[in-house]
Formats: C-alpha cells, sequence, structure tokens
C-alpha cells in the first residue's frame, strides 16, 4: 500500500459528500471505507437494509475516487480477517504509515466508545465533527438533561427561530407554530386510487447478496438481487425532487394514514428520504430547503400544514431525539419502566397473525424493510407496549427490519416513545390505544378475523381487551397523568362483570399471544 500522512475514516452512515473533508484532494490523505463483520454482528438485520448500506458506501467509494481522492474500500471479503474495526484500523495504519488517524464522531454509542477508546501508540488520533446535525453536538448538554423530560414542541419552536423557518420576523408563519391536528386524515377509496406511482429505483446488489453467503453473515427478510433505495447522490435527489412534486401537496394531510388495498399501500405520500438523510448523503437542511422551496412556488398546490408537517419531523423530532438519546446513554439502553419482560412472537419475523394490522405492518416491514412512522408507532408498537414485551427485545427488531435504523434515532423513538420505557423522557403520556384508533386511521379491519367493535368474545380484537387491561394494569402510573386520566372515567364507568370479562378475555390473549 502507497504511504499516507493521514489516514480517514468513513463509516457507513457518513456517507456526506459535502463535507469539508473532500473540499481538496490530497495524495497524502488515503479515506478508508470498510464492509465489517461487527456491524452485521451486533443486531439481527433485514438484508435489505444491508444491502442498501453496502451499496450506498460502494457507490460513496466510487465518487470520491472519481473526485481524485485515494481510497481504500474493503468488501467482507477483504475485512474477513480482522476482529474488529480497531484491528482493521491498526493494521492500515501499519501499512500505509500514516501518523494521523482522524475519525467523524460516530453518532451510536457503542461505535463511538470504540474509536474513543482506540489509542495506538505512535499515531495521533482526532475525532471531527460529521457537519450534518443542525443542532450542535457541544450543545446537546445545555438542551437535554440526563433523566429529565424536555417538551419537544419548545425544543421544535427554538430549533425553528434558530433557522428561521417558516417564520415572519419571530412569529411562526399562519399564525400557528403547529399544524398536527390537520394532519389525521384517513384515506378514502378514491384517495387510494389517487395515490402516486412511488419512486423506486433498480440497485444490483447481487454481488453483496452473494459475499453474504460466502461469509455466512446471519440476516433475514426478503432478499432482493436488486434494491429500490436511493444509494447514491443522483438518486436521493431525484428522489427529493419527486417528492415534492408529487407526495408534499397532500403529505401532511394523509401521513398517519394506513391501508392494506392496492400496490402504493406501502408508500402512500411519505417521502421515504430517511435512508438517504440518516446514511448522510442528503443533509437535512438541503432536504427542508428544497420541501420549502416547493411550498414557496407552488401556487398554493402545498399549504402551510403540509410543509410544516414534513419540517417538523426533520427539524423537530429527528433533532429531538438524537438530544435524547446521548444525553441519556448509556443508561437509557437499559430503561424499563413498565417492567415489560414478555418475549416478542414468533410472528413478527414472518408477518403469519390472524391480526390484520399486524400481519400488514410486519409483513410491508419484510418485504421493503420500511413501515411508516404511525405503522411503527400504533400497530406493531402498540401492540408490543399492550403486551408487555421487553423493550430489548422490541429494539432489537426495530433496529434490525427497518432500513433507516441507526440506534441514535431508533431507541429513542422505540424505547422512549414506543414503549414508554423511558418514563417519559420522551413522550409524556404511553401511546396506547384499543382497536378504533386502528378503524379510524386505516381500511385494516374490514377483512380482519377479529371484531374491532368487541371488547369480549372469541372473536373480539384482542387490541381492546389489552388496551384496558393495561391502563387497569398500570393506573399508578397514568391514572394521575393528565394527558390519559380522564380515561379511568370511562373505565371506572363499567359494571364489574363488564370489566372483568374484558380482563379475563386480555388475559386469554396474553396466554395465547401466539395464537393471535
Amino acid at each position: 500500500m502507497k504511504s499516507a500522512k493521514t489516514l480517514r475514516l468513513v463509516l457507513g452512515d457518513q456517507l456526506n459528500a459535502s463535507h469539508s473533508w473532500f473540499k481538496r484532494v490530497d495524495d497524502d490523505v488515503l479515506y478508508v471505507i470498510a464492509e465489517l463483520q461487527q456491524e452485521l454482528d451486533y443486531c439481527l438485520h433485514h438484508v435489505q437494509k444491508i444491502c442498501a448500506f453496502f451499496a450506498a458506501m460502494e457507490n460513496f467509494a466510487d465518487a470520491l475516487q472519481r473526485a481524485g481522492h485515494r481510497v481504500h474500500y474493503l468488501t467482507l471479503d477483504d475485512s474477513a480477517t480482522y476482529a474488529d474495526l480497531p484491528a482493521l484500523i491498526e493494521s492500515t495504519l501499519l501499512a500505509c504509515r500514516a501518523t494521523l488517524f482522524q475519525y467523524q464522531r460516530a453518532d451510536e454509542y457503542r461505535l463511538l466508545a470504540q474509536l474513543r477508546s482506540f489509542s495506538p501508540s505512535t499515531v495521533t488520533v482526532e475525532e471531527c465533527d460529521s457537519e450534518h446535525f443542525l443542532l450542535p453536538f457541544d450543545e446537546i448538554a445545555q438542551q437535554f438533561k440526563a433523566g429529565k423530560h424536555r417538551r419537544m414542541e419548545n425544543f421544535y419552536r427554538g430549533m425553528r427561530q434558530r433557522y428561521c423557518v417558516l417564520m415572519d420576523d419571530d412569529l411562526p408563519r399562519g399564525g400557528r407554530w403547529n399544524f398536527d391536528s390537520e394532519n389525521r386524515h384517513r384515506l378514502s377509496a378514491d384517495d387510494i386510487a389517487e395515490l402516486p406511482e412511488p419512486l423506486v429505483f433498480a440497485n444490483d446488489v447481487s454481488e453483496i447478496l452473494q459475499r453474504l453467503e460466502r461469509h455466512g453473515a446471519k440476516h433475514f427478510g426478503r432478499p432482493e438481487p436488486q434494491i429500490l433505495w436511493p444509494v447514491n447522490r443522483r438518486q436521493a435527489r431525484e428522489l427529493l425532487d419527486y417528492f415534492c412534486r408529487h407526495l408534499l401537496p397532500r403529505f401532511g394531510r394523509f401521513q398517519d394514514a394506513m391501508t392494506a388495498e392496492g400496490p402504493k399501500r406501502w408508500s402512500l405520500y411519505h417521502s421515504r428520504l430517511s435512508f438517504a438523510i440518516n446514511a448522510k448523503i442528503l443533509h437535512p437542511m438541503q432536504v427542508i430547503n428544497a420541501a420549502l422551496h416547493a411550498f414557496e412556488t407552488s401556487d398554493g398546490a402545498v399549504d402551510l400544514a403540509q410543509v410544516e408537517g414534513f419540517v417538523r419531523q426533520i427539524l423537530g423530532w429527528r433533532e429531538f431525539v438524537r438530544g435524547v438519546y446521548w444525553a441519556n446513554m448509556p443508561r437509557y439502553a437499559e430503561l424499563n419502566n413498565l417492567a415489560a419482560c414478555r418475549e416478542l412472537p414468533s410472528y413478527f419475523w414472518t408477518g403469519k397473525t390472524n391480526m390484520r394490522c399486524l400481519s400488514q405492518a410486519i409483513g410491508q416491514s419484510l418485504d421493503y424493510a420500511y413501515a411508516h412512522h404511525i405503522q411503527r408507532l400504533m400497530v406493531t408498537g402498540n401492540f408490543c407496549l399492550l403486551t408487555g414485551i421487553d423493550p430489548t427485545a422490541v429494539d432489537q427488531w426495530y433496529l434490525g427490519v427497518y432500513v433507516d435504523a441507526l440506534e441514535w434515532v431508533e431507541m429513542p423513538n422505540t424505547r422512549g416513545m414506543s414503549q414508554y420505557a423511558d418514563g417519559g423522557l420522551v413522550g409524556t403520556k404511553a401511546y396506547a390505544a384499543g382497536g378504533n384508533y386502528i378503524r379510524k386511521m386505516s381500511d385494516y379491519c374490514g377483512d380482519c378475523a377479529y371484531r374491532v367493535q368487541d371488547k369480549i368474545g372469541d372473536k373480539a380484537c384482542p387490541l381492546n381487551s389489552l388496551y384496558w387491561d393495561f391502563m387497569h394494569r398500570h393506573r399508578h402510573r397514568f391514572g394521575t397523568n393528565p394527558r390519559q386520566g380522564m380515561i379511568y372515567k370511562n373505565w371506572d364507568k363499567m359494571a364489574d362483570e363488564n370489566k372483568q370479562a374484558i380482563l379475563d378475555r386480555a388475559q386469554w390473549c396474553l396466554d395465547h399471544i401466539e395464537e393471535l
């Protein structure tokens, strides 16, 4: 290997071509990008997720080389002899005789700990910023306190003001900060018929699949020789443009909707940009600015409620959960406020359950390595919450199944928002719901084996009795919660025999959870 003074590591989620590292070509700098067995082993991943990241990494390495940079790309075939990332780095440092090792700050706690503990005696090590997030890393401790709830709405307003997004001087555009109440519409049959075709790509990953097979890499999900996700800047920008032109006009209105009808049911009006953003192929402000430009130039086709709902997800929620993660790690990964300990049912790996909402959400996740936020929160997440699934098992499933899942964004969404295992650090209430929520926001209930209107009986929707059982079991936690306390008035009005019948049905569902 030709010598280099500086060795720079680029992780698989640091594919940011606009990083200051790449502004100047320097023959004394060698960039290392590697497919690593350790990244396949720390969690059981969906095969399409693995292929998307490896394909994006290869594309990024090729782009750097075309720009004149020196790149050392290691496939699984090349890296198999190294025990872990530090061993690979140390060997490469020796081979190129570098005296300086630089890495961008990793966004997952385990990787940052691994890199910060790497200290070769003859090489200077420097940590650099990833130049990606909108809240500087050094400000997280000012905005978020360990073990303390930080109200997301206040954080979001501060970020809007900081970046002057949808602002008229010091006031929010339209006189309101948040249009969430207008973003909860169900899709009608006509709406479903008018859904745009999702833009997908056909990236060949057959060689990656062969490498995974050669090295016995464990994975799950449906392997495809071509993946539909954007794996380079051109494709990511194309998907962003498609979203702004065809999907943003109705994004906010239907962002919580779900349907089992038609081939477009898995995509709807969602941008599906999260993989490209989380891998840093796109910068979040680049995405926000594109949406704002579409709003300003649409002649009313994109209204304020649509664009605000989209901006809130990126400028607000995405930055917020990152703050929660770093303020509370590593203890956050062990929180289990509701003492949930049940095993994850086997149908989370097959989608074969009589509950149509679960079958649809899990089946889609297994088919595409994707589900939108309401499917994650209010279908699979709600079921796990009500049935008391161990939050670590839920974390591992969410982290493995979704193409956009990295621990910093997955864990606060799952352990916090979805499972309330953090005791309210993310959300101020448990997002628990019975079957009526699914009925209102989807058409899943129509052909289900269970009756969504029933609470008791063999054909009663399991979510109904499980919901009341959950609220009953945790009354000491939620009975005085201002966002949930009123629910108990409805429970208390029921006759004792009705309440017992509901609890008995819930216990049957828990005892026979694999049969649901």
